[in-house]
């Protein structure tokens, strides 16, 4: 990335990330947000700058704050998390552009369909063993086999916003 991004191994720090998602629901009129508890994740940096890595997170920790709807959620009509317990996205690459923000490209994996998926973050903190990025972006449930929509009543896209702390790691 740059000088302010050391080289090496980086983990997620859990306790101080968050994932979460957003969609207007009941014909628009309802938002339903949520928040994965469980998120898990590394990556590396290499000499040239640019970053590889994985984010996995935990489907039956996902939390909208409503018990019936969250195993709605977890089950077949939506995440079926029986089957397919994680979401994850693989970094291929992330690279580190002018004011800090970084163009990060990869496969997104829900419900065992993978797909390429970009997003900008923005690098909103760093240190020789620390660094923050924050991003927002959408994605389109039903390339993903999400696609339960009882009654017309889900419609557009999902709204995905993160804050990615992540600490650098000493080499075993």
């Amino acid at each position: 990335m740059t000088v302010a991004v050391e080289t090496g191994l980086w983990q997620l720090d859990a306790s101080a990330s968050t994932v979460a998602l957003r969609h207007r629901t009941m014909w628009g009129l309802v938002t339903v947000k949520g928040a994965f508890a469980a998120v898990s994740g590394g990556g590396e940096v290499a000499a040239d700058g640019t970053a590889t890595g994985t984010l996995t997170l935990d489907v039956a920790s996902l939390d909208t704050k409503n018990a019936k709807r969250d195993e709605h959620l977890r089950g077949a009509d939506f995440f079926d998390a029986a089957h397919h317990p994680e979401i994850t996205y693989a970094v291929r690459s992330a690279e580190l552009r002018s004011g800090g923000t970084v163009e990060v490209s990869g496969r997104l994996t829900v419900r065992g369909i993978s797909r390429p998926h970009s997003c900008t973050a923005k690098l909103t903190g760093a240190s020789a063993d620390a660094l923050t990025l924050d991003t927002e972006f959408t994605v389109d449930r039903g390339e993903f086999g999400l696609g339960w929509n009882q009654l017309g009543m889900i419609r557009g896209l999902t709204a995905v916003t993160a804050t990615l702390r992540f600490t650098r790691t000493t080499a075993a």
